[in-house]
């Protein structure tokens, strides 16, 4: 009934192509680009290149992270979902259902996303820690690092919402110069799952070759 392309490599190399034709790539360095458009591929919206933020070192800390195979830190279950797992070697950990959380939340009154953190501890050295749902978690980590906590070898930020969502992004922002962080983020109100388990996917495919 339909005339449509079903292959999915020839689908991906179009996509590329139409990105590329879409945006302005030139601020960006070679693996950046391919990262940058990574993320509009997720979201299929071409405007996403002006909110997102990459620190200086980010992609590459990110290629190196990959290579190390370094422990990754989801703060929900639908980012650690969204790995690819083909390329994902690592141990991914999200630690929101687990059961001593409840308890921990409701003992500080604050969130579970939020408590959930107290159990990233033993894993925070040169992790690649993703948050993709929740801002109070984002906030809290950048709390935990400044009173002495181990640092991620990279910081993927990007929390979707109305409430704190913005706000604690541009605090990721500001702390990557100020406690000297590897950070990808992206500013405003978008983010979630999908687009944060998309940058770490595309250091995972990089660190394969994998281009388009």
């Amino acid at each position: 009934m339909y005339e449509y392309e079903k292959d999915p490599h020839a689908i991906e190399v179009e996509s590329f192509r139409q990105i590329r034709e879409l945006t302005d790539l030139s601020s960006f360095t070679t693996d950046e680009a391919q990262l940058v458009m990574r993320l509009i591929h997720t979201c299929g919206d071409p405007s996403l290149i002006d909110d997102i933020f990459l620190s200086k070192q980010a992609v590459s800390s990110g290629l190196k992270a990959a290579a190390d195979k370094s422990v990754v830190l989801c703060d929900v279950e639908m980012v650690k979902q969204g790995l690819t797992r083909r390329f994902q070697d690592s141990p991914v950990h999200c630690f929101l259902n687990d059961e001593r959380v409840p308890a921990l939340a409701k003992s500080k009154g604050e969130t579970r996303s939020m408590a959930a953190l107290e159990l990233w501890q033993p894993h925070l050295k040169d992790s690649v820690v993703i948050i993709g749902n929740a801002p109070t978690a984002l906030f809290r980590l950048l709390e935990m690092i400044a009173a002495g906590a181990d640092k991620p070898a990279l910081i993927i930020g990007m929390p979707v919402g109305f409430v704190g969502a913005a706000e604690s992004k541009e605090a990721l922002i500001e702390a990557s110069d100020r406690m000297n962080l590897n950070v990808m983020s992206l500013r405003g109100r978008r983010g979630g799952s999908a687009l944060s388990a998309s940058a770490w996917n595309a250091c995972l495919r990089l660190s394969r070759g994998v281009r388009f």
